[in-house]
């Protein structure tokens, strides 16, 4: 696929998202116009998302949602029975989905350990040797790293079919947005985790290991508060290593999974990455996990409008986000005390005590004014060299 199809696809694919599902054949039919391999290409991508709601090797990391009424998913359709064994592994259920390849939660079947794992496997429908370099790759590449921090690789294999797996630690928390926002965490605690998540991709790093797709969702938090990174799946090895070529060749830069939100310039360009990107990405999570924002706004624009966006348009110092908080909180609070002012004195009361105070926004602000506001804003600068 040339590298201009790909774009064309990914525009479309997003303005897509928002047309009624009984007008996309209409709205293919003009804005394709007759290519049938771009219409080819914005087909496959609408059939993984509604498969897997997401652009990468799975729709979501090897997890287990905390709560035990928490589900994944339901699919349109049933899904195919699962295999009952890889090798002696014991498959006890599905735990996630994708464009991909599938998740499974399985036991150890014999006399050796009792270990409960997590096993990902390339589907039949999406078997191709492009994938299974893939697979292999990332296999490889967890194999190598054994860090607290970096969801641990224990086992790997090939079913009867030809299908590589790779059997890995089964993690069960929660990511790393959610774990924060849920338990309301302070400045201090959202740092104390970010710190974990550094650790762990600055041992990658030194093991020669890009991860390049940083995000909330492959980046786990325990019961325990214990950072898990997940998901090398489309990682880069910085390494000459015949053995390893293949991770390069399955990862052009206009074939490779990215999320928009948390991808680096370069990505988004399809130039070389390199450990600058991850350290982008780390930057972009930071900013949300201090501020509850994003760095930039990408709705509704295309990967080369982002990138344009993110080298021409300067990110704002976390601590100016929070005071800018203060003051539309503060403007909603007037508000809504002089819409009450005819009220009776408890209902004005109750209306106060349902806003969040300005203080606690300008409180913060003061946190992150200084070494967090450059430290962020380090790690946004657009360019790599930087």
């Amino acid at each position: 696929m040339s590298t201009e199809i790909w774009r064309q696809a990914n525009e479309l694919f997003e303005r897509l998202l928002d047309v009624p599902a009984d007008q996309r054949k209409a709205w293919l039919d003009r804005h394709c116009a007759g290519d049938d391999a771009l219409r080819d290409e914005v087909e496959r991508r609408l059939r993984t998302d509604a498969e897997a709601a997401a652009r990468g090797f799975l729709a979501e990391p090897v997890m287990v949602p905390p709560a035990p009424s928490s589900s994944r998913d339901s699919p349109s359709e049933s899904p195919a029975e699962p295999p009952a064994q890889f090798g002696p592994y014991r498959v006890v259920e599905e735990l996630g989905r994708g464009g991909m390849g599938t998740v499974y939660a399985a036991e150890r079947d014999d006399d050796t350990f009792q270990r409960r794992v997590a096993i990902k496997v390339i589907t039949a429908e999406t078997d191709n040797d492009e994938v299974a370099r893939r697979l292999r790759a990332e296999r490889r590449i967890l194999a190598q790293l054994e860090h607290p921090n970096i969801a641990r690789v224990y086992d790997g294999g090939t079913t009867e079919d030809g299908r590589p797996y790779f059997v890995m630690e089964q993690v069960t928390g929660a990511p790393i947005d959610r774990y924060c926002a849920d338990r309301q965490l302070t400045i201090r605690q959202r740092v104390d985790l970010m710190r974990q998540v550094c650790l762990a991709v600055d041992y990658a790093h030194r093991n020669l290991v890009v991860h390049r797709d940083l995000k909330p969702s492959n980046i786990l938090v325990t019961d325990e508060g214990i950072v898990k990174l997940l998901d090398f799946g489309i990682a880069k090895v910085l390494t000459s290593d015949s053995q390893l070529a293949s991770a390069r060749d399955a990862t052009a830069p206009w074939r490779q999974p990215i999320t928009l939100h948390y991808a680096s310039p370069e990505q988004l360009r399809g130039q070389k990455v390199s450990t600058a990107s991850d350290v982008y990405a780390l930057g972009v999570l930071c900013f949300r996990l201090l501020t509850g924002a994003m760095p930039h706004s990408f709705d509704g624009l295309s990967p080369w409008e982002a990138e344009r966006q993110m080298t021409a348009v300067d990110v704002p110092r976390p601590s100016s986000v929070m005071r800018q908080k203060v003051v539309r909180r503060t403007v909603v609070r007037r508000t809504v005390m002089r819409q009450t002012v005819a009220g009776s004195s408890a209902t004005r009361q109750g209306n106060r005590d349902a806003m969040a105070p300005p203080g606690e926004a300008e409180t913060i602000a003061r946190q992150l004014a200084g070494d967090l506001d450059a430290i962020v804003l380090k790690a946004l600068r657009a360019e790599p060299e930087s």
